[in-house]
């Protein structure tokens, strides 16, 4: 009888008990003899120059070992490809950037004397003011270069028309809004934290990464190391967030601080240094100006940003290119962005970059012209549905959108919400209650990706893959494709990843990490299987040996033919072979030339705001998901659900505040920057529409983990607008904007 395929069940999380009991090792859990600690020094002004550093007493510090500035300087090189972190590398001049950017490391024998001596350090500036306002910096924006192959500023006319302008001015019903949202940070519960270990010329480096074959390569650029003699080893990831898909400066300033001091060095961020040492997501200001027929066809679509960077590069947030650009049929479409550069830390990717700014901006746009047209707000998205990516005649690979609204409608409940605003309140008629929803797109990405397949003498099986598994529950995947592939129990799968030794992979971010792995995993165990294959029939151990290759076949884990059914294990174990394996490569996928890859969903939300206080409080949330084939229905929904409590917390919480005439970070903590916590966030009604997108993939499988951000806080802004009939565009809606 056939094995019974883990794929598409709940499966628990196969790490799961290491973490609960402390047993998983994160970057700054390893421990080795000798080990020395350091702590950085940053800057306390916002643009200027250094003009003194007294260390004097910091290396007189009891347990210091050692303290680089840009006076006593390791030697590291400014990256070549900068995308998505700084450019510029640190201790090399005296230059400050921004407030908060690296100016020194103390390395002391233990974290509190490091820190401690840090804090003796004086340092005398010639300080100049920072360019920090956003707003001030728009009459300079600039056009950013293409992102992914795709112009910055892009439009889509239909015969006979001259401009967007015309479009819109032709348009029987118009409707224009502004739309903004602060800086966010990322704040993992893990902070970045980098242990490097020298020996006979080969550094190991610890490290909490979201891909450690790149962070191997940019360690190695950074310090002009041999990239064949840098190792980085990360099983455990505590949330990334795409903070981590990058390598960021402290990480490569550790490496050289253990290969000057011959010793093991281990470097732990406090988390305001999280703030500006690492990156965050942009500020964006965003315009969108809809027009359609009066009954509700589009015929005009204007939606353009400015979005912030930094004078010290980074990666800008790009909503109208990654939502507008491909949400809806329009004959006219007209997407733009300028970026605007400030001395402020650099903006880096962030959980659905541009598609979690942009789909704010354009989902709460829609909703506003399905009230000015008295239209139902799914009704107005189903008349403008696209069945081909806008501007073009390609087909998506696979899009069940529809699927999504009409599900989530139901199980929500949304035929019984009121369109008038302020027209429902609970029981006791305290609370204002609103409906709102809103859709979610993110794009199907697939890197190319490496696996290996090795089966073992003890009957197991190791899949690995230089991935990483920063929450998002890779552990469990590798091994249900491993025993999905090779018709084996779940438990006879033994993963790996996290170690850059392992076959390549460009890692885990872009939602692209299951994608890569499915089809590698697949292909390679049927060469693995290949292989065995061989063996039993060319071994003279072996009990097939000598039978005819279409007499012997692999399944459900053993070899069967001439009446006889032998386990992999066992053969092995007979021929006195300890294992056979392959390794199998597989390029990014599907063609973009004939078809566009998204997956897609729908957001529903129930929000209630107390009458007279303002305060909003979520009550509901139902999301319905279209990504193909779901691979481990548990951690698909705690993706989701993870994903919609970021965009609960865009909406409702989150925002950086930057001071404009120090460029400082006045919140850069957790007391201050206001995160979701339990009483935030209702409960999450996750759902599936399963169809196999096998023109992306062999395995049908799409990417979730950026989705259920997407659009989730338009959901909750429209609801609190069906609630109290107040439009907030500038997040997060605070209960002040409310009264």
């Amino acid at each position: 009888m056939p094995r019974r395929s883990p794929f598409g069940t709940a499966v628990n999380r196969i790490d799961g008990r290491l973490k609960v009991t402390g047993g998983a090792r994160y970057g700054a859990d390893f421990r080795f003899d000798r080990l020395a600690n350091g702590y950085l020094v940053v800057s306390t002004i916002g643009r200027g120059s250094i003009r003194s550093m007294d260390t004097g007493a910091a290396e007189h510090s009891p347990g210091v070992l050692a303290v680089f500035t840009p006076f006593n300087p390791l030697k590291l090189f400014a990256p070549a490809d900068a995308a998505g972190a700084q450019n510029w590398a640190p201790l090399q001049d005296t230059e400050i950037r921004y407030h908060g950017q690296i100016i020194g490391l103390v390395v002391a024998e233990t974290f509190e004397q490091a820190r401690n001596a840090a804090a003796l350090v004086r340092t005398s500036y010639d300080a100049r003011p920072p360019a920090a306002s956003f707003e001030a910096g728009f009459p300079t924006a600039t056009i950013p270069p293409p992102s992914f192959g795709e112009p910055a500023v892009q439009d889509f006319l239909a015969p006979g028309v001259s401009s967007i302008d015309d479009a819109l001015a032709a348009s029987e019903v118009t409707v224009t809004g502004d739309y903004s949202q602060p800086i966010e940070n990322h704040n993992a519960m893990e902070p970045h934290s980098t242990t490097a270990v020298w020996q006979d010329g080969h550094v190991t480096v610890y490290s909490g990464t979201q891909s450690p074959n790149r962070h191997a390569g940019d360690i190695a650029a950074w310090t002009g190391v041999d990239p064949a003699k840098v190792h980085v080893i990360s099983p455990f990831v505590g949330g990334g967030f795409g903070n981590k898909a990058t390598t960021w400066s402290c990480a490569p300033l550790t490496v050289a601080a253990a290969q000057a001091l011959g010793r093991p060095v281990r470097t732990v961020l406090t988390r305001e240094q999280t703030f500006t040492v690492t990156g965050h997501r942009s500020t964006v200001a965003q315009t969108v100006a809809l027009g359609a027929t009066r009954d509700g066809v589009l015929t005009a679509v204007k939606h353009d940003a400015y979005s912030s960077t930094s004078a010290s590069g980074g990666r800008p947030e790009s909503g109208p290119g990654t939502t507008s650009r491909v949400l809806y049929r329009s004959p006219n479409l007209h997407v733009g962005q300028k970026v605007v550069a400030l001395d402020v830390p650099v903006p880096t990717f962030m959980r659905a970059p541009g598609e979690n700014s942009g789909s704010f901006a354009i989902e709460s746009a829609m909703d506003e012209l399905a009230i000015r047209l008295r239209i139902d707000p799914i009704e107005l998205r189903m008349r403008n549905y696209a069945t081909v990516l806008p501007g073009t005649d390609r087909a998506w690979s696979s899009k069940h959108l529809d699927e999504c609204y009409r599900v989530g409608a139901e199980a929500f409940g949304w035929a019984r919400r009121n369109p008038v605003p302020r027209s429902v309140t609970n029981e006791d008629g305290e609370w204002l209650v609103g409906m709102g929803m809103s859709t979610a797109i993110y794009p199907a990405n697939r890197f190319a990706t490496s696996v290996k397949v090795r089966l073992q003498a003890d009957g197991t099986a190791a899949v690995s893959s230089a991935t990483a598994d920063l929450g998002t529950g890779m552990w469990t995947v590798l091994a249900i494709l491993g025993a999905d592939a090779l018709g084996i129990p779940l438990e006879r799968v033994r993963p790996d990843l996290g170690d850059s030794a392992l076959p390549n992979n460009y890692g885990a971010f872009g939602s692209a990490s299951t994608a890569g792995v499915a089809p590698g995993v697949r292909a390679a165990a049927d060469s693995a299987t290949r292989a065995l294959t061989r063996l039993a029939l060319d071994n003279p151990r072996s009990p097939f040996h000598g039978m005819a290759p279409d007499d012997v076949r692999y399944g459900d884990g053993s070899l069967i033919g001439g009446g006889r059914t032998i386990g992999f294990g066992t053969l092995l174990e007979l021929t006195g072979t300890p294992a056979v394996e392959a390794t199998e490569s597989g390029p990014a996928g599907g063609d973009p030339a004939k078809y566009a890859f998204h997956s897609f969903g729908a957001h529903f939300c129930e929000v209630r705001v107390h009458r007279l206080t303002g305060e909003p409080r979520l009550s509901r949330f139902t999301t319905v998901i279209d990504a193909g084939l779901i691979v481990n229905m548990k951690a698909a929904r705690s993706q989701i659900a993870g994903g919609v409590i970021f965009g609960i917390g865009q909406a409702l919480l989150e925002g950086t505040r930057v001071e404009a005439a120090t460029g400082r970070f006045a919140n850069a903590n957790l007391a201050e920057y206001l995160l979701p916590v339990n009483p935030d966030v209702p409960d999450i009604d996750v759902r599936f529409v399963q169809h196999a997108d096998t023109v992306f993939n062999p395995a049908g499988v799409r990417g979730i983990g950026e989705l259920g951000t997407v659009g989730s806080a338009a959901a909750v802004a429209n609801a609190v607008h069906n609630a109290t009939g107040r439009r907030v565009h500038d997040l997060p809606i605070t209960l002040d904007k409310l009264l």
